[in-house]
């Protein structure tokens, strides 16, 4: 299993970015996917989440403004990003969680198996 995380950029505040999540030897439409982000000297906080039956959740910082869907034909799970802040920026990460938690369950990162290597987002002021 391998996801592969991409799209990432600089931006200004109240721009827009789309990440993709283009995931490998799994099935996204059979496995849950999180979107988790790190900022510098932060502990990683939970963004969003789809789960197999695309179901999906969100932070309440970023409920409103980013929007989590999936492409079964690509195999890639996408997170657009709108209205972005300087509070958005960080490292974004992709992750699948083959044992399927309950929606609820997942912003935990312990319900996550694997991970994508991240991509960079830095919203200016």
């Amino acid at each position: 299993v391998q996801l592969q995380a991409s799209g990432g950029g600089l931006v200004q505040a109240g721009g827009s970015l789309r990440l993709s999540c283009a995931a490998s030897g799994h099935s996204i439409s059979r496995h849950a996917t999180g979107w988790f982000r790190q900022a510098p000297g932060k502990e990683r906080e939970f963004v969003s989440a789809l789960s197999w039956s695309a179901s999906t959740i969100y932070a309440n910082s970023v409920k409103g403004r980013f929007t989590i869907s999936r492409d079964r034909t690509r195999n890639t799970v996408y997170l657009q990003m709108n209205s972005l802040k300087p509070d958005d920026t960080a490292i974004y990460y992709c992750a699948a969680a083959p044992r399927n938690p309950v929606l609820s369950a997942l912003p935990n990162p312990n319900g996550y198996d694997y991970w994508g290597q991240g991509t960079q987002v830095t919203v200016s002021s």
